[in-house]
């Protein structure tokens, strides 16, 4: 299946609006895990296996992992999902944005190396930034639009013959560049108005929605600004919120509760 057809799946099939992101910080971990060389992969494969029924995707930010030289373990927790939870789609957060060249290489690290769903990607280079990832007919492109930042404002809000920048590149997401199918936004949970403008530009496109939880966003108005006629849509994503709502060798459990709760009170305003 493609990733849209993924997503839509597991939206139905697990009742589920959460995405799960894997930021491991080792310095973080329980005691249990410190020390050992496959600590990352250890941990993350906790999270999942514990989550995996409750999210519709799993969206790992390589930086957490290349900055400890786990590549190895991100392949292999990729590997992993794919073969233990079968259709719950993996985003890998990279927000790459280079252009030719250098835009097809992140391509093939993004879909051949890691073997990843979707990626999320920088598209204030132009249209050329986003090319190279729709040569991939099924995989799923994500843009980055509306930013939970707080400094996301000094550009995404500036006026562009009549309209904010964030907006422009709504529409020309929407409209000109997704001629395949393939592209969803990144609008920020801390930016509920935005979301629901987002919405109105783009019809039924997908969101990835950071910013709950630890970033203060308000659930019940980002479910309320961004779901689509059937209550779909969305991908709220919760890190560190359920990643860390443990602290010993029970952490997936806890991490498992976390999830519970997030996903009823994301259920509550569908």
């Amino acid at each position: 299946m493609t990733f849209t057809q993924q997503l839509a799946a597991a939206w139905q099939t697990n009742n589920s609006l959460l995405c799960v992101g894997l930021d491991p910080d080792p310095a973080k971990f329980p005691a249990h895990l410190k020390g050992r060389d496959d600590a990352i992969f250890e941990f993350c494969k906790g999270i999942v296996d514990a989550t995996a029924d409750l999210a519709c995707s799993f969206k790992p930010q390589i930086a957490y992992f290349a900055a400890r030289r786990a590549e190895d373990q991100l392949e292999a927790l990729i590997e992993h999902i794919h073969t233990r939870h079968p259709g719950i789609p993996v985003i890998l957060d990279a927000k790459r944005g280079d252009i030719g060249s250098t835009a097809e290489q992140y391509a093939v690290e993004a879909f051949e190396r890691f073997k990843a769903d979707a990626v999320t990607v920088n598209p204030y280079m132009g249209r050329d930034s986003v090319e190279p990832y729709l040569a991939y007919p099924d995989k799923g492109v994500i843009l980055l639009c509306r930013t939970s930042n707080a400094g996301g404002s000094d550009l995404q809000f500036l006026d562009v013959g009549g309209e904010k920048l964030y907006e422009r590149v709504a529409r020309l997401a929407a409209q000109e560049w997704n001629t395949t199918g393939q592209i969803g936004l990144v609008v920020g949970a801390t930016f509920p108005a935005e979301i629901a403008r987002v919405r109105a530009l783009i019809g039924d496109m997908p969101l990835l929605v950071p910013g709950i939880g630890a970033q203060g966003g308000d659930i019940e108005a980002t479910v309320k600004a961004g779901r689509t006629g059937n209550g779909t849509g969305l991908m709220i994503n919760s890190s560190r919120a359920i990643l860390y709502a443990g602290k010993d060798e029970h952490f997936a459990a806890a991490a498992r509760q976390a999830a519970q709760d997030t996903l009823n009170a994301i259920n509550q305003f569908r």
